[in-house]
């Protein structure tokens, strides 16, 4: 019995096959200048977290998000900065503060939410803090924040 038929890759040979490249437009950014962007961001939140700017600080840090290939660092650096934002706000000032963030926001914070569960072991955080946050952006944003992050083929 021959079985290197399983190892033939068929889309290859198919003209209808959809490529990830097709299903969105790439960052269009440089991936250095996205990297070099995503650190600037670390520092301002940074700063506007001493000064105790929570919204600010998310505001900041959603606002344009690395997205596509060729820019996986700085996702690391902006997950991570979201990550210290999300570690060091209180659990009374989550409806407050996401509240306060524009629908887009809302949908990219769900995304590093999803992104931050799927990490292994959970990464620096607790799971009852992001468990905490997409509760709290559930009730705010509803059901349909879920269903934008799921469709939506641009990942963080």
């Amino acid at each position: 019995m021959d079985v290197n038929f399983r190892k033939i890759d068929i889309d290859a040979y198919d003209e209808d096959v959809l490529h990830e490249s097709e299903l969105y437009e790439a960052d269009p950014r440089d991936p250095s200048q996205v990297l070099s962007e995503a650190k600037a961001k670390s520092a301002s939140v940074r700063s506007l977290l001493s000064k105790n700017d929570i919204s600010g600080a998310l505001s900041a840090v959603l606002e344009s998000a690395p997205y596509g290939p060729n820019v996986e660092e700085a996702k690391i650096v902006t997950l991570q900065t979201l990550l210290t934002i999300i570690n060091t706000t209180k659990s009374t000032e989550i409806s407050g503060v996401v509240k306060s963030l524009p629908q887009d926001d809302q949908d990219t914070l769900m995304k590093y939410l999803y992104k931050g569960m799927a990490m292994p072991g959970w990464g620096d955080i607790s799971g009852s803090v992001l468990l905490g946050w997409h509760e709290k952006l559930t009730e705010v944003a509803g059901t349909g924040c879920i269903v934008r992050t799921m469709t939506d083929r641009r990942t963080v």
